[in-house]
């Protein structure tokens, strides 16, 4: 049933409602009976379509995992995850525009996410959650400096934030600022209170250093990163590059091997698989992506 039956039906009773007597009755009852019906049939189409919401994020993310070369190269950003909010009950609604910040993230309207996000930030500025995930969506549209200030905002509330700290480690890196970068991925590592954070902190730090051309201490982190996350095969991909441009050819063919097998759909495994075949037709390594 659409919502525009389902509010049909509402206008109607409340229609009934307002015209019936004031004292008990038939008329009365059969209302009350009409709206505990409603009520459930509302209550069964919010099921379903909370489980039709799911079940688009799933294939959003089946859509990700297809992509082919043609939609160019994926990123090297950290892989957005999370507990998904809570809509809290309050007046001003904020929450509900946080959910839907998040729920778009996952689908990959970053700019939609954008716009909700600040809406909720506009009711409810001291969110850190909102400004969290603000700075997601804000990274994921390559939004560098807009994230950053957001990222920095997390870290003063909360500066135990290892994933706020690993994100403004991750647009250092991208901005090229490597002192910055070290620093904040270094704490991370120190802190080590955020699994996924301390797996990124590693990666990134890898990336560093392969950037300044110190290529045994990016494949050191490399290969720690591969350690404490074996399904990051963007970890592989890189290891081969720093095998490669160090002259240890053989060694980063295996390394494009080992990620194009791990997971032959996955985009970083299409990219070690290709590498594998450049490299093995006498291709040449470009240093950049």
């Amino acid at each position: 049933m659409s919502g525009t039956d389902l509010r049909s039906r509402f206008a109607d009773l409340s229609s009934r409602l307002d015209k019936a007597p004031v004292t008990p009755g038939d008329d009365r009852d059969t209302i009350r009976t009409d709206i505990i019906a409603l009520f459930k049939c509302v209550d069964a189409e919010i099921s379903q379509l909370s489980e039709l919401k799911e079940e688009l994020k799933r294939l959003a993310e089946r859509w990700k995992q297809t992509q082919g070369p043609a939609a160019g190269p994926p990123s090297l950003a950290p892989r957005f995850t999370g507990v998904q909010p809570v809509i809290r009950s309050d007046h001003l609604n904020a929450s509900s525009f946080v959910e839907k910040g998040w729920s778009l993230i996952a689908l990959g309207d970053h700019d939609g996410a954008e716009r909700a996000l600040h809406k909720g930030l506009e009711l409810a500025p001291d969110d850190p959650q909102a400004e969290s995930l603000l700075g997601w969506a804000l990274m994921l549209q390559e939004k560098y400096d807009d994230a950053l200030l957001s990222f920095q905002r997390v870290l003063m509330r909360q500066p135990g934030n290892a994933l706020a700290r690993v994100n403004v480690g991750y647009i250092c890196l991208k901005k090229g600022i490597f002192g910055e970068a070290i620093e904040h991925l270094s704490k991370v590592m120190r802190i080590d209170n955020d699994r996924k954070a301390t797996l990124y902190a590693h990666f990134y730090l890898g990336l560093v250093y392969l950037e300044r051309e110190m290529y045994e201490d990016a494949q050191a982190f490399f290969r720690k990163s591969i350690e404490l996350g074996p399904n990051l095969l963007e970890a592989h991909y890189e290891l081969g590059r720093s095998l490669w441009f160090a002259g240890s050819r053989d060694d980063a063919k295996e390394a494009w091997r080992k990620g194009a097998l791990a997971n032959k759909f996955n985009p970083w495994g299409k990219r070690c698989a290709e590498m594998l075949k450049h490299t093995e037709g006498g291709g040449v390594l470009p240093r950049a992506h």
